[in-house]
Parts: structure tokens; sequence; C-alpha cells
């Protein structure tokens, strides 16, 4: 089976997530929610604007305490931008009958981001679930050994009921 491989849109949404950290005043609205797992811990990037008014959470859990901790903005997006470098990315349907969960020594990203940016016609909004990979050997070797194949997004851009690409 074919899988579609994302290290091109991840660079677009890297320098958008990079954009929305650094100069939030461009945007009209937004609601970004970002959750990495590596490494058995946790790192969420939360920030959301509406009529003018903006929310934003950051925080983390160690994979030692198991515990939810605040953390810097900072600290919770260069975690993010670090996992966005990364050569290679897969993505989830959001479908299929994997019963074990995802293998624990590959850092996934799940993204939840809407925006407008001022002056444009209309917002935009995806839903996707990223696994990084070194390279593109390493994202075929992981597909080839997972026991369902049809969990990973295999023709772009993909539409689902769970997941979907920029709309």
């Amino acid at each position: 089976m074919s899988v579609g491989l994302y290290a091109d849109y991840v660079t677009d949404l890297r320098a958008l997530f990079s954009e929305l950290d650094r100069h939030p005043d461009l945007f009209q609205s937004f609601d970004a929610r970002l959750e990495l797992a590596a490494a058995g811990g946790l790192v969420v990037y939360e920030t959301k604007r509406r009529k003018g008014q903006t929310d934003s959470l950051y925080y983390g859990r160690s994979a030692a305490t198991g515990a939810n901790q605040q953390i810097s903005q900072a600290a919770s997006f260069a975690a993010i931008d670090r996992f966005f470098a990364l050569g290679q990315f897969i993505a989830l349907t959001g479908t299929g009958t994997q019963t074990r969960p995802l293998d624990g020594q590959y850092p996934h990203c799940a993204v939840n981001f809407s925006y407008r940016k001022k002056g444009q016609p209309k917002a935009r909004s995806m839903l996707m679930v990223f696994i990084g990979l070194n390279d593109e050997a390493d994202a075929l070797a992981y597909v080839a050994a997972s026991e369902d194949a049809s969990i990973f997004v295999a023709e772009r851009p993909h539409r689902g009921e769970r997941a979907y690409e920029w709309t």
C-alpha cells in the first residue's frame, strides 16, 4: 500500500505556526491546539482568539511524573517546532482497525488549527495527526510494520470525518 508523505505540508504548517506564535496580531481569529506526544511525555500548545480576546494555555506532562505542569509559551513552541523540523511525516486517517497503540518511539503530533488572517475573505481549518520520522525510508518501513496500513493517509489531499487537510 502506498502512503501519503507530508514533509511539504508540514513545512508550510511550520511556517504558519511560527507566524501565529510570533505575530498573532496578523490574525483576525484563530483556534490552535497542538498536542505533541514524544519520549513518553506530552507538550500542549493551545491558543484561541475570538472577538479580540485571546486565551492561551501551554503545558507539558513528563514521562517520569505523569503530572501536568504549566510551561512557557516559548518552551511549548520550541518542542513542537523541533517536531516540525523532522525529515518526513505520515498522517493518520482517523479510521482503521489497529487495536494496539501507536509506537511510542516515534513522536506524534495532533494538530487542530483554524484561522482567518486579517483581510482574508474566509477562514481555513485542518485537523490531522502526524507521525514524525527521519526520512521517506523510515516512513515506508513504519507503515510496512503496521498491522493495519489503512490507518495511514494514502491519497492527498485527505478529507475524512475525523481528519482533514486545509479546507
